[in-house]
């Protein structure tokens, strides 16, 4: 992607559409290299022809360009209903970014323009969608809608978030997702992005909020951005720190090497637990690293789709 390597926070999340755009030009250019090879022009129109389906609808001009069989999509065929949900809460702003750019994302960063990427895909699909934004509150929802102004509306809301300076301080994960499973009636593909990190401590009850969302026949898809690096593998110079937690305020001076061991055992054990309560409620789990680009994030949503049509 040819994008501007340094740019200040403002400047990056006013831009957020043409961002999106482009993150998604860039993958849709790069799809012949991966599995979904036929898609870059006509995924919004076709699907992959299924055995035993009738074939009266099938594309045999593409079928002569890709040497695949697909049959044609038609409109009424293509509604999809799509709700993103977004962690807004402190933690989710970790790592400090002086100068926030396409290749130097924190959690934030990463989890707004992976969305407006999302929703980019959306658009050019006829496709709706809404938006919940929630921390110590819940801070903003909009239902799902496939129009132009419903769009630019919601990036203008991303954008907002991405330009946020003092960012909430706690998060209430269970208690809001709750409140947006009972708002989300019709069977929609849901996203949610979240670190994972809140100050509300029950496990079970968070999952039970997980839980909550599958109502209605909604597929879930739980986004976990993490900075891998430091947050996962606990890389850091052992050299006496104060590491703060971001919501709470709390704090600890440490070396880095004194507690890496530890640390380790500890957010391996939470991933797999959380890993395991997914796979046990039937949502699908996705970590990402920020440090990467975007193409799992949008690979996921292709898969998603096509299962979820």
């Amino acid at each position: 992607m040819n994008l501007q390597s340094e740019l200040n926070k403002s400047s990056l999340f006013s831009n957020l559409e043409l961002l999106a755009n482009q993150v998604v030009e860039g993958f849709i250019s790069g799809i012949h290299r991966s599995p979904f090879h036929g898609f870059s022009a006509e995924f919004a129109e076709h699907k992959i022809y299924n055995i035993g389906e009738s074939t009266k609808h099938i594309d045999w001009k593409l079928f002569a360009k890709t040497d695949k069989l697909y049959t044609k999509r038609y409109e009424e065929e293509t509604n999809l209903r799509c709700h993103m949900i977004l962690d807004n809460s402190a933690s989710m702003y970790y790592p400090k970014v002086d100068n926030l750019s396409i290749h130097s994302l924190n959690k934030i960063g990463f989890s707004v323009l992976a969305i407006a990427a999302l929703m980019n895909l959306l658009k050019r699909q006829r496709d709706a969608v809404g938006l919940s934004i929630y921390s110590d509150a819940y801070n903003y929802y909009a239902s799902e809608k496939g129009s132009e102004r419903h769009f630019q509306m919601l990036l203008a809301q991303l954008s907002e978030v991405g330009m946020a300076k003092n960012p909430p301080k706690e998060t209430k994960t269970y208690s809001y997702l709750h409140q947006i499973a009972e708002k989300i009636k019709r069977r929609s593909l849901i996203f949610l992005f979240t670190d994972m990190f809140q100050t509300e401590k029950n496990d079970d009850e968070l999952f039970e909020a997980l839980r909550h969302l599958k109502y209605n026949k909604h597929d879930v898809v739980l986004f976990h951005p993490m900075d891998k690096q430091r947050e996962l593998f606990f890389n850091f110079e052992n050299t006496p720190k104060r590491f703060i937690d971001l919501e709470t305020g709390e704090h600890l001076d440490v070396y880095a090497d004194n507690i890496k061991e530890a640390y380790n055992e500890r957010i391996t054990a939470y991933l797999s637990d959380i890993k395991m309560k997914c796979a046990q409620y039937k949502i699908k789990y996705v970590d990402i690293d920020i440090q990467q680009d975007f193409s799992t994030v949008l690979n996921t949503f292709l898969v998603e789709r096509n299962k979820f049509l």
